[in-house]
């Protein structure tokens, strides 16, 4: 750990745990989708928690994973 971000071994960063809240099935179709065996909603965002990147994160980081993640909805 530097500072409060989060790293493992070799200063690789780590996903953390993430939290979410129930709003309907089809976002939970989104947050559980995998590709390649990972889960996309919760690894992209836990590789950006404020921990680990040191800020928030930004309206056009918001709106570009808002898109991705309204384009795996329609897919699904």
């Amino acid at each position: 750990m530097i500072g409060d971000r989060c790293f493992g071994a070799n200063e690789v960063v780590m996903s953390g745990q993430g939290s979410s809240e129930r709003r309907g099935e089809a976002p939970i179709a989104v947050k559980e989708y995998r590709l390649g065996g990972y889960q996309l909603v919760k690894n992209w965002l836990s590789y950006r928690e404020s921990k680990v990147l040191g800020r928030g994160l930004s309206v056009s980081e918001v709106s570009w994973w808002s898109e991705v993640a309204r384009r795996i909805g329609l897919i699904l």
